[in-house]
């Protein structure tokens, strides 16, 4: 599969024909018109020999949204081995297997329903070992940096400017853009960098994590379960997001469009070395991106 932007690790592509389609329609004037709009499919996943969970997904990269998912769910460990993913397309279906049989029972009859889109969880362990995670006290954002990654972001080739009607999220260190996913739901795409970051063995302690997304309570116990300490959004806060975030001392940032931005959590990471007055204004194209999702 194509990687989409070079730049990038990984990338959307939103010329591959298995993502989205195209449909015909009308307009407001009545007039015929033809638009792009993504697939949407369901991927059951299992662990070993047990069912977890059927997700709506638009379908790349299945491999790593099953092992994100798994580690966001805390069902794999850092210490697990993965002994081989297996997916058929056909029949919508992954198969996660381990060196060591897992047994998540308990956990499915503890999990938390979230705001997130489609399947969106929480298992109640998680809730419970949320206090206990220590992000790095030494990670720091330079508001150049935010500048520089909203830009090369907005500015990248994506699902949601071909077709909307999707989030997207971006694993960043300094002002480099790593890995960038897009799914129907936002926590799709925060799985496949957890998959991807679990696979790659990634060091999180001077990452940020970007979303286009609203900035709730799952996207931060998500980043922080992940241990990314900074975690910024185009768009706007939940006061449970908020208040978690300071729980976790997890740098917060919200509507950061252009040269504008807001912090509400982490504020003695983030070293303002740049002058906003020098930095121009989104254009209305890409002040846009992320706010119809």
């Amino acid at each position: 599969m194509n990687q989409g932007d070079k730049s990038f690790l990984i990338s959307p592509n939103p010329t591959d024909p298995l993502l989205s389609t195209t449909v015909k329609g009308l307009d407001h004037t009545g007039k015929e018109i033809e638009t792009r709009v993504v697939h949407e499919r369901a991927l059951t996943l299992y662990l070993n020999s047990q069912e977890v969970v059927t997700m709506m997904t638009i379908g790349d990269h299945p491999d790593l949204l099953a092992t994100g998912y798994l580690v966001n769910q805390n069902m794999l460990s850092p210490e697990d081995t993965i002994t081989d993913i297996e997916h058929d397309d056909d029949l919508g279906v992954v198969v996660v297997r381990t060196k060591e049989k897992t047994d998540f029972e308990e956990k499915m009859k503890k999990k938390v329903r979230t705001s997130g889109c489609a399947q969106g969880t929480v298992f109640g362990d998680i809730m419970d070992s949320f206090g206990q995670m220590e992000l790095s006290k030494t990670a720091i954002l330079k508001t150049s940096w935010l500048y520089e990654l909203t830009k090369k972001i907005n500015m990248a080739p994506s699902l949601y400017l071909e077709a909307g009607a999707i989030h997207g999220c971006v694993l960043c260190e300094e002002n480099r853009p790593l890995v960038y996913m897009e799914d129907v739901g936002r926590h799709n795409a925060v799985d496949k960098i957890a998959g991807w970051m679990f696979r790659e063995k990634t060091d999180p302690a001077n990452k940020i994590f970007y979303t286009t997304g609203r900035l709730t309570s799952e996207m931060v116990i998500k980043t922080v379960m992940m241990g990314i300490p900074v975690l910024a959004s185009r768009s706007g806060f939940t006061a449970s997001g908020v208040e978690l975030a300071k729980q976790a001392g997890l740098t917060l940032i919200g509507r950061a469009r252009g040269k504008r931005f807001v912090a509400l959590s982490g504020l003695q990471r983030i070293v303002f070395d740049a002058d906003p007055a020098s930095m121009a204004e989104e254009d209305d194209k890409h002040a846009r991106k992320g706010s119809r999702a």
